[in-house]
């Protein structure tokens, strides 16, 4: 419709909605007004991982492990960094990860590599300054003439000490803190009363005898020099100055023995060590170098042992691998063919031993090859004493046996679904054209079939090469191998002769050695394992 000239036209346009308000910002711009419990969780946590972050790293620099120390500084820096920005994204998915990766792989390798180049072991495991002080309380006599002190013994988050009543003073300590003026005597008598420590009453004394002799094996120094002596009791109540006949000067880094003049001088190796060749029992963890890798190879009295073992875990591999793997494929073969009545249940019953816990398999195993009363010999042997645990070559025999028992499922398993998984029509040309079964098995099938499971193979070969548990279990790695310098056995492998010489099972430990085997271990593991997938392609030609 025209509008009228001197007119003014009617505005026919909605009005507007009136704007929002605009959402409060800080002066930086950024909006608070998205925080919700999201962002309290994810603080929450934390506060958590950072509280115990905080822990870690004051415990480790209390303990002067710088490396640690930096190490465990960066990730929760980074940590905080990370889940506190926008940006970075994947790395809040991939910092647990990693995190886990340093912690439980890198550390530990790294840690026993590290363990490879000391001689950390018996006798070898603490310090310089621990070494001195097991010299000097060896031998230790009564000073004499010294008098005799009245005593407390006194307690603080679970280590003793003495306290003694000296000049009117009561002077407090323990192992490793000489004693010192903690307070002022009310008598003459034995303290009632330690300032910063807990009375430890005579009737409990008496009535713990693993207490007593802690105590009486006890020694609190008299000051910061091991030279002064130490305070020792016999009963509890009264204490005196011990000092051995050995005296330590630092200056020359040397143990005298007083009594027979005998001069122990400190050696880079981590011993005291006299001009006769003489040691003394305890000594220090010390950098040895390349030491315990030439050990491995060059101590005839070791290396002929470790090379029994070495051969013995090549073969235990192959075989736990080989043996099993034919025997799933071959059963797998027999029950995917419709005509075999019960296949489910058949099935079923081969997989049983797959459930078996494996250590729980290897203790029954162990008793039925008793010689004496094993149900193998009792029913299978007339009765005949077999000694399949003390005879080596049988001993590996058995537990070959066992740990194919137990595997064969797995592989059976494995190679059923392969074979299911089979091109049909592959098989029906080459049965056209007139390939019978053995050729079909060696030309189509076992090809096809090893392309699907050769890294299983490869896994378990590396498996197998540490199996430590089924070793251990059924014999301990026996019988022994005589003049083994460690506990070494004629069926233990690598990984159980590592065990040995780390002396967790008793006798003499050598954890510098044992590492130096584990690095060993792991690099013949890693390159095999590394040809093996390479040698794997090939495989795919088949496909």
């Amino acid at each position: 419709m025209s509008v009228p000239q001197g007119t003014i036209a009617a505005d026919t346009t909605p009005p507007k909605a009136p704007l929002s308000p605009a959402p409060s910002k800080e002066p930086h711009g950024r909006d608070w007004r998205g925080l919700g419990w999201g962002f309290l969780v994810k603080l929450a946590i934390m506060a958590v991982i950072n509280a115990f972050g905080l822990m870690g790293i004051v415990a480790a620099f209390r303990a002067e492990a710088w490396l640690i120390f930096a190490a465990a500084v960066l990730v929760l820096v980074a940590a905080d960094i990370i889940y506190f920005t926008k940006r970075a994204l994947p790395l809040k998915y991939l910092l647990p990860g990693l995190t886990f990766l340093l912690i439980f792989q890198v550390f530990i390798f790294g840690y026993t590599a590290y363990i490879a180049f000391t001689n950390y072991g018996a006798g070898h495991v603490g310090s310089q300054e621990q070494a001195v002080n097991a010299a000097l309380s060896q031998g230790e006599r009564r000073v004499e003439g010294s008098p005799s002190y009245p005593l407390t013994v006194i307690e603080q988050n679970g280590e003793l000490g003495f306290a003694i009543v000296e000049d009117g003073e009561i002077k407090a300590g323990t192992a490793d803190q000489p004693l010192q003026v903690v307070g002022d005597a009310s008598g003459s008598g034995a303290a009632t009363e330690v300032p910063g420590w807990n009375v430890v009453p005579r009737n409990t004394l008496i009535s713990d005898p693993a207490m007593q002799d802690a105590v009486v094996e006890l020694r609190v120094p008299i000051s910061d020099d091991p030279n002064d002596g130490s305070i020792r009791t016999r009963e509890g109540t009264t204490g005196a100055v011990y000092l051995s006949t050995m005296e330590w000067n630092p200056d020359a880094q040397t143990i005298t023995d007083t009594a027979t003049g005998t001069v122990y001088s400190a050696t880079a190796d981590g011993t005291f060590a006299a001009e006769d060749g003489t040691t003394l029992a305890t000594g220090w963890t010390a950098n040895v170098g390349f030491a315990n890798f030439v050990r491995l190879f060059t101590d005839p009295d070791l290396f002929e042992p470790l090379g029994l073992v070495t051969v013995w875990t090549f073969a235990w591999a192959i075989l736990s691998v080989l043996i099993p793997f034919a025997m799933g494929l071959v059963f797998a073969i027999i029950f995917n063919d419709e005509r075999v009545k019960g296949r489910k249940i058949l099935r079923t019953l081969f997989i049983l031993p797959y459930a078996f816990p494996a250590f729980m398999s290897a203790l029954l195993f162990r008793g039925m090859f008793n010689a004496e009363f094993g149900v193998i010999n009792e029913f299978f042997f007339g009765g005949a004493n077999i000694d399949w645990l003390g005879d080596p070559w049988l001993a590996r025999g058995a537990v070959l046996f066992v740990n194919v028992w137990l595997t064969y499922p797995y592989y059976f398993l494995v190679c059923t679904g392969a074979i299911q998984a089979l091109p049909a029509d592959a098989l029906e040309a080459a049965s056209i054209d007139g390939a019978g079964r053995f050729r079909q098995l060696r030309s189509i099938i076992l090809p096809l079939v090893l392309v699907a499971t050769a890294p299983l193979l490869i896994s378990s070969f590396a498996f197998s090469f540490n199996n430590f548990t089924i070793i251990y279990m059924f014999n301990n790695g026996g019988p022994a191998i005589p003049g083994a310098p460690y506990a070494l056995g004629s069926t233990d492998i690598l990984i159980s002769a590592i065990w040995d010489i780390s002396g967790v099972s008793g006798g003499k430990a050598d954890y510098g050695l044992a590492s130096a085997l584990s690095i060993l271990v792991f690099i013949v593991v890693g390159l095999i394992s590394a040809l093996a997938f390479r040698q794997t392609k090939k495989l795919e030609e088949y496909q």
